[in-house]
């Protein structure tokens, strides 16, 4: 089992306003761009999608609220377990610690040409979620759709 975790950034959030982002699976749709929902489907509990020929799937495993939410794979083509994590910013209040955890069950191969790149992916969501908090806004992103 491969294990990569993401940088650990800080989020200008309380940890409950971002757990009840993720908390609901269907938020994930409308952080997409329109040109990228075709084929996306998504409920409280799950979304799948075909991406490059391959249906990926992710369901929810576990929610600890506030605190973390647990992902797994739900009809992809490896098996993973993914980790969002929540957690409370002692000096201030209302920030919170946000990192990932990915778990997968990859090939060597597939080790070496995604193992990278896996990591990239998860730092950018992190970079993300600490600029989109700060009030830097990727084109197109609408923050008032997830309580920004």
């Amino acid at each position: 089992m491969t294990e990569i975790e993401s940088k650990h950034g800080i989020v200008s959030r309380q940890p409950y306003e971002l757990y009840m982002t993720f908390a609901d699976l269907r938020n994930f749709l409308t952080m997409l761009p329109e040109d990228k929902k075709q084929g996306v489907e998504a409920d409280y509990d799950t979304i799948t999608a075909t991406v490059q020929g391959f249906n990926i799937g992710v369901k929810v495993h576990e929610r600890v609220p506030y605190s973390r939410i647990e992902l797994v794979d739900y009809g992809a083509p490896f098996a993973f377990h993914i980790e969002l994590h929540f957690d409370a910013f002692p000096s201030e209040p209302y920030k919170t610690e946000f990192w990932i955890k990915l778990e997968a069950d990859l090939n060597l191969m597939m080790k070496m040409m995604l193992g990278g790149k896996l990591k990239d992916a998860l730092n950018k969501v992190v970079d993300g979620l600490v600029d989109a908090s700060n009030g830097k806004m990727p084109e197109g992103f609408d923050p008032s759709q997830f309580g920004l």
